[in-house]
């Protein structure tokens, strides 16, 4: 059997990455799901998202590629960072899943406003004030995707913002059957049971690059 591809194996990388670290409950999810059950600019909310996810990602990648350039020791120390956090995270998830959690609430905060523009600006707001978000997709994202070669990175870049796109994507059209489920705490344990095992097997994945 051929062994996968490094593109594949970057762009697997990416959408689970991405997906490990998109699905959880936060303002911009919350925001997002809202919007699905007001039925209102569904589209454009879960594009702007999608596309900032996509358009930091790959801000990170670059950023991290020209950064290490001609660097390998400083390479694998980044790969050994990252797979730390991603160890912790996973962890943290898996601890998560132990005890009775939080759940996405799409009722509240500030009322979706009819203008498009308004509408978009509070996506602007929920995605790029937060400042986890580039620990995330700039610096966590953007280190573990300047790991691979040249060509592989377009697909790292890829796999991440097809993850983006199909949670936006879920969370904005599907809301009406989803909220439910999203306002059970179970429903949350379970995905931080796969979160968890996810990051533990990208850190692995991570430990063994920066172990050369």
């Amino acid at each position: 059997m051929p062994a996968a591809s490094p593109s594949f194996f970057a762009f697997a990388q990416g959408l689970l990455l991405s997906l490990g670290l998109i699905v959880a409950i936060g303002a911009q999810n919350a925001f997002v799901l809202r919007q699905g059950l007001r039925r209102e600019h569904v589209g454009a909310v879960v594009a702007f998202c999608a596309l900032m996810d996509a358009l930091l990602v790959a801000a990170g990648v670059a950023g991290m590629a020209g950064a290490l350039g001609e660097r390998p020791l400083l390479a694998r120390a980044l790969a050994g960072a990252g797979a730390g956090f991603l160890a912790a995270y996973g962890l943290r998830a898996l601890r998560r899943s132990r005890i009775a959690g939080a759940s996405l609430q799409a009722a509240g905060g500030v009322p979706a406003p009819a203008s498009r523009g308004a509408v978009l600006a509070q996506a602007a707001a929920f995605t790029l004030l937060n400042p986890h978000v580039y620990l995330d997709t700039v610096l966590l994202a953007g280190s573990v995707g300047a790991q691979h070669a040249a060509p592989a990175r377009a697909a790292f870049v890829a796999g991440a913002a097809l993850a983006s796109t199909l949670w936006f994507a879920l969370l904005g059209f599907g809301a009406r059957a989803l909220a439910p489920a999203f306002a059970r705490p179970r429903a949350w344990q379970r995905l931080d049971m796969g979160i968890g095992a996810v990051m533990l097997a990208l850190a692995a994945g991570l430990a063994w690059r920066a172990a050369g």
